[in-house]
């Protein structure tokens, strides 16, 4: 099909260079920012974690409109998935659509480096910031909470997850 024929892409292709990307980190891991919905229309959200031995992730929460798509570059990782713990290992893919109660954390005594991607998308990177200004002890928890509406970020009680994260400590 000769290009001028083509429908017109939603956004040009993004193209993020390692070298170039900005990292947030924490005392547990770096975050690499890929692909903000601002520039990709909406469409997706990207971003990388390398977890260090022992990292928690994110306690329970659950999206209202994105689905969250994991894909494992290397290590482990340990997940919840509504109410089943399980571990993803090196080449795994995992898609947890929106009202789903899910956490994770680097699987005991590993490491994990993961590739994150949210679809639709919406500005995720200011959320990651923040994490990392909170992990770091520069801002306050209650910022986290106090922004579920604006990032999708719906905090729930799980005891599953708590089992399973005192069970590797």
């Amino acid at each position: 099909m000769p290009a001028e024929a083509l429908p017109a892409a939603p956004f040009p292709p993004v193209l993020t260079r390692h070298a170039e990307a900005e990292t947030s980190s924490d005392p547990s891991s770096v975050m690499t920012l890929l692909a903000d919905s601002d520039a990709t229309a909406d469409g997706f959200t990207s971003y990388r974690s390398t977890f260090a031995k022992g990292a928690v992730g994110a306690p329970a929460h659950f999206h209202t409109k994105a689905t969250e798509l994991f894909f494992v570059i290397s290590g482990s990782l340990q997940v919840l998935v509504d109410e089943e713990v399980t571990v993803l290992e090196t080449g795994d893919f995992l898609a947890v659509p929106p009202h789903t109660p899910h956490a994770f954390a680097a699987a005991p005594g590993c490491e994990a480096d993961v590739l994150f991607v949210f679809t639709p998308g919406m500005g995720r990177f200011d959320y990651l910031r923040l994490l990392g200004r909170v992990m770091r002890g520069e801002s306050d928890a209650k910022e986290i909470a106090e922004s579920a509406e604006q990032f999708d970020n719906h905090y729930v009680d799980s005891p599953v997850w708590r089992s399973a994260l005192e069970a590797s400590a």
